[in-house]
Parts: C-alpha cells; sequence; structure tokens
C-alpha cells in the first residue's frame, strides 16, 4: 500500500500545483473564507465525498467512510485564511486580491488536505473506520477558527480519537519533515491596555495626568512580571509592539494605548500572569492619578503533541519517507491555533518543509515574499494520506 500511496501522490501532482495556485492567486482574510469554502466543496463534490459547510462560518467537515465506518475516526486539518499582506512576489500565480497574500502558507496545508482527501477516498475499500476532513477558517485571528469549530461539534459524530495537521517550514528542504513530542508551541494572547489620564499644556505638566510617562513606568513594571514572578524554568515572553497617544509636541494627551502579547507554556501560569500584569496595570496608573482599562481577548493555549500519536506518526513518517527525510524540532514560542485540537484530543502537529532549492536563505512566513517548492505539496499530501490509512489500519 506504501508504494500505491506513493504512486498515487506523484501521479496528483499537476493537481496539486494547480490547485494550490488556484489559492494562492485568490486569498481570503480570516472568517472570509467564502470562494475559498466553494472551492473546496467543489473539489470534494467532483471526488463524490460528502461533506459539511458553514461550520463556524466558512468551515468545512468531510468524510470518507472506509469499511465498518463506525470502527475508528481519525481527523485530518488544514487551515484556510491569508494575511493582509501585500505580495510582492512576481509570479503567474501572485494575489489577485490587494493587500491579501497566503504568506502562511494555508494555501499549501488546504491542498495537501485536497490531496489526501483524493488518495484515501480511492483506497478507502483498504481501511476499516472514518476519515474526518476539517478545513478550518481563521487560524489568523483570535478568538481561533479552531475554537469555533469545537464549539459547534467539529470534534463529536463521530468523535475522532486523534487529530493531525501539518504546516509550511521554510527553514527545512522541501521532501523532508520534522516533528517534536510533548509541549512543542506556546499559548499567545493579545494585551490591550488603555490608560486615561488628564490632558493639558506640556508647558503646565502639574496640571495634568501625563499617560505617556505613566506608560513609561508601566512598560518596565510590567516586563518584571516575567523576570521577577515568573519560574526561570518556564520560557515567557511579554512583547509589546505598539504605543499609540499624543500628537503634537506640547500638547499632554488624554490617553495612551499599548498594545502587546504574551506566550507561555504553562497554562496555570498563564493565567497568573495576565491576572498580574491587570492588576499591576490598574495599581500603577491609580498612584500617578490615571485609570487603566485592560482587555484580554480569548487567545491560544500553548500546543501539546500527544506523545504516543507522536510517535506512531513519526515512525510512520519515517516508514513513509525513509530517515534521513524526518527530522525533529525545536520548542517555539509562535503559536498556532491547532492548540485547541490538541487540548481536546490526542494531536499531532508537525512541521513540512518547503524550502526551494535548498537555499540558504529563503523568506519566512508572514513576509511578502514568502514561497514555496511546489514538490513539497506530493510530500504533504502523500504523508497525511498514509498516516491516516496506517491509523485506521492498526
Amino acid at each position: 500500500m506504501k508504494e500505491a500511496i506513493h504512486s498515487k501522490a506523484q501521479a496528483l501532482n499537476n493537481y496539486l500545483i494547480q490547485t494550490r495556485r488556484h489559492l494562492h492567486a485568490h486569498p481570503e482574510l480570516s472568517f472570509e473564507e467564502q470562494e475559498t469554502m466553494e472551492y473546496v466543496c467543489s473539489q470534494l463534490s467532483e471526488m463524490g465525498i460528502p461533506f459539511e459547510k458553514g461550520i463556524a462560518g466558512t468551515g468545512i467537515v468531510g468524510y470518507i467512510r472506509g469499511n465498518d465506518p463506525e470502527r475508528s475516526c481519525i481527523a485530518l486539518r488544514a487551515d484556510m485564511d491569508a494575511l493582509p499582506i501585500h505580495e510582492q512576489n512576481e509570479v503567474p500565480y501572485k494575489s489577485t486580491n490587494e493587500g491579501v497574500m497566503h504568506a502562511c502558507g494555508h494555501d499549501v496545508h488546504t491542498t495537501c488536505l485536497l490531496g489526501a482527501a483524493r488518495i484515501l477516498n480511492d483506497i478507502k475499500q483498504e481501511f476499516s473506520g472514518t476519515v474526518k476532513l476539517i478545513f478550518q477558517p481563521g487560524e489568523e485571528q483570535s478568538p481561533g477558527g479552531a475554537s469555533l469549530m469545537i464549539k459547534a461539534g467539529v470534534l463529536e459524530n463521530p468523535r475522532p480519537s486523534a487529530i493531525v495537521g501539518l504546516h509550511v517550514f521554510p527553514e527545512l528542504p522541501a521532501g523532508t519533515v520534522a516533528f517534536r513530542p510533548g509541549q512543542y508551541m506556546a499559548s499567545a494572547d493579545e494585551i490591550h491596555i488603555t490608560i486615561k489620564g488628564k490632558g493639558g499644556h506640556a508647558a503646565l505638566p502639574h496640571k495634568t495626568i501625563d499617560p505617556i510617562t505613566i506608560a513609561a513606568n508601566l512598560i518596565v513594571s510590567l516586563q518584571q512580571i516575567v523576570s521577577r514572578r515568573c519560574n526561570p524554568l518556564t520560557p515567557t515572553v511579554l512583547t509589546f509592539g505598539k504605543i499609540s497617544g499624543g500628537m503634537v509636541t506640547n500638547v499632554i494627551p488624554e490617553t495612551v494605548e499599548i498594545l502587546g502579547t504574551m506566550r507561555t507554556f504553562d497554562e496555570p501560569w498563564r493565567k497568573e500572569a495576565l491576572e498580574l500584569l491587570k492588576k499591576v496595570c490598574e495599581d500603577t496608573c491609580a498612584a500617578w492619578g490615571a485609570t487603566a482599562e485592560v482587555h484580554f481577548p480569548d487567545g491560544y493555549p500553548s500546543l501539546y503533541n500527544d506523545p504516543e500519536l507522536h510517535d506512531m506518526v513519526k515512525t510512520e513518517a519515517i516508514n513513509y519517507l525513509g530517515a534521513e527525510k524526518v527530522g525533529d524540532l525545536d520548542m517555539r514560542m509562535t503559536a498556532e491555533d491547532f492548540s485547541f485540537y490538541s487540548h481536546e484530543i490526542p494531536g499531532c502537529f508537525y512541521r513540512l518543509g518547503t524550502n526551494k532549492d535548498n537555499q540558504e536563505f529563503t523568506y519566512p512566513v508572514h513576509h511578502a515574499r514568502f514561497d514555496i517548492d511546489e514538490s513539497a505539496l506530493i510530500t504533504g499530501a502523500g504523508l497525511m494520506a498514509w498516516t491516516a490509512y496506517r491509523y485506521l489500519s492498526r
């Protein structure tokens, strides 16, 4: 069967390239993936795969039922949304949606899952159980399409006993994959702080409550939550990416806005740190006669790869690709809403090498010139299909 799946994946090369280029040329922002949803549905219809659409807005769930479909179920997941980035690549499949680009490779993920679906649908008489195909919206935007699809029941009827997803990785050559068991990616929480003071003339600061000075003190104080309240063995990042307040040199403004992010791997500490952050904001501002409004939109939890499932998927990747094509990953402070699934059922999230021509330098994800070696599509689709087949054949 391994040779058959290899052969089927190779035979899909033109389909995979055409599909990925279509998706790349027609990107849509998070929770706006209407055309993408319709395109994916048209592909599933052509394959004769039953599906439900409109889940959490633009999500899709397809079902490939083998022999004895109630025996077991594995879910394969791909995200579909793009980023608000103006593409700088000059390629025939360049984005036709001004200011929107598949700079994070979700076009690749969706293409790989469609390719895996074609292969698995062809061999469904060779396995027992059901493959649930999850095409998910809104990975790039809080509260995360994964959390909304879970609330909509995507992990029920039938309930998968495992879920597997992949993500492009331009640091690895095309044709390779890499894994990490246990904690892999950090949680991510947005921080929105508004300091409300009292504006006035810059030459008369004693008649004002200066939110800019308070903001400067506050940022230094908040960093001490990480340096003095966090266990040094717990990776934690607190970064502020935007400060906004005032318009001219001689006016003290009424308000200052501070935006940032906090990331960690420890869920209890994550909750404690956010509570500390809110308290430090309110107390610091109160000490200077100002007030603080602090808001944390629902963030993403840390991503945990189930060790047993990881071992199975990595072993099958070695079986399918060869040991020289399978590597290991370091922990990352970046985040992924696949984490929501991994807190509900055993999950395995791995990386797909996409480096073009083994270049020493290649543009990273979220860059306006990000692109891939399209031979990676064959690897991605074939390995997803092989993984699902082997899982259901146990």
